[in-house]
């Protein structure tokens, strides 16, 4: 689609005249990460009590859970979307089934690269923590901590693992996340890093079509004329929209919010949204 036929919103009230499902993203929609954006909560209680399908799908290294309790944290409102699909979630789900058909062995020394020491992304499964790429047997890069460490701290660590071509696993391909000193370096970032060292990377989430696959499932298969999805990556939800077939809205005030060209980041990435809304408020 050319970038001049996508159509200028004042938030979301017309998407929910048009569309009956909502695949959301969190970070960059709802909120930066630390505080929800001006009426974002309003907007998602909306459109639930507008009777639309709520999935929020975010490229979260976290499993469901402790996402769906961050969002009750901040304020959002219970029972104002009906599913989360985290990369986290697809990830453990796939790591489970590889466990149980034994394409996993148990006690795998997996070196994990997480935010805070959460290890929520292997809880339940049957891998042993390294701390040492020279050890690592696998490697699950599922945050960044880009506000606290440069790239060649990650490029010590991972290094003697990517010579020896350990698998890795990216549970978060965002490249750019938001913090609160301002945007850094993520986890995809992070995995192409790994790359660069000579090890090879499999990336899980937006937009890779497994997690949109997920939640078109939970969202009951519904037809994709009916479905929308709203983000503020260009790279992530809107190709990942076009590439499942659904609409897309780009929220314009997340990552891309000091973006004096939309037009040139559409024809960079050779993706265009249908839609551009400059907030997830409902007017």
């Amino acid at each position: 689609m050319n970038v001049k036929r996508a159509e200028q919103l004042d938030g979301i009230a017309a998407l929910a005249e048009r569309y009956e499902v909502f695949l959301l993203d969190q970070f960059g929609v709802l909120h930066d990460g630390q505080t929800p954006y001006p009426g974002a909560v309003a907007a998602l209680s909306t459109l639930k009590r507008a009777g639309k399908t709520v999935v929020l799908i975010s490229n979260s290294g976290k499993r469901a859970g402790p996402n769906e309790d961050r969002l009750l944290k901040l304020g959002f409102a219970a029972g104002s979307w009906d599913h989360f699909v985290s990369s986290g979630e697809v990830a453990w789900r796939r790591f489970h089934e590889m466990a149980a058909t034994g394409a996993l062995r148990p006690g795998t020394k997996c070196l994990l690269i997480s935010r805070d020491g959460d290890r929520s992304a292997i809880k339940g499964l049957p891998f042993a923590l390294t701390e040492a790429g020279e050890d690592a047997e696998l490697v699950l890069i599922s945050a960044s901590e880009g506000d606290r460490h440069d790239l060649d701290h990650y490029r010590r660590l991972l290094a003697p693992a990517a010579v020896r071509q350990v698998p890795c696993y990216c549970t978060n391909p965002d490249k750019v996340m938001l913090t609160a000193v301002g945007p850094r370096f993520g986890a995809g970032e992070i995995a192409d890093l790994y790359e660069s060292l000579g090890g090879g990377v499999t990336r899980i989430g937006k937009p890779f079509p497994a997690i949109f696959d997920a939640a078109l499932a939970l969202a009951g298969e519904p037809e994709r004329a009916s479905v929308v999805c709203v983000g503020d990556s260009v790279e992530h939800d809107i190709a990942g929209g076009n590439g499942v077939g659904i609409a897309t809205a780009l929220v314009s005030g997340g990552i891309l919010a000091d973006t004096a060209d939309l037009a040139a980041v559409f024809d960079g990435h050779k993706v265009w949204p249908d839609y551009i809304t400059g907030s997830f408020s409902f007017r």
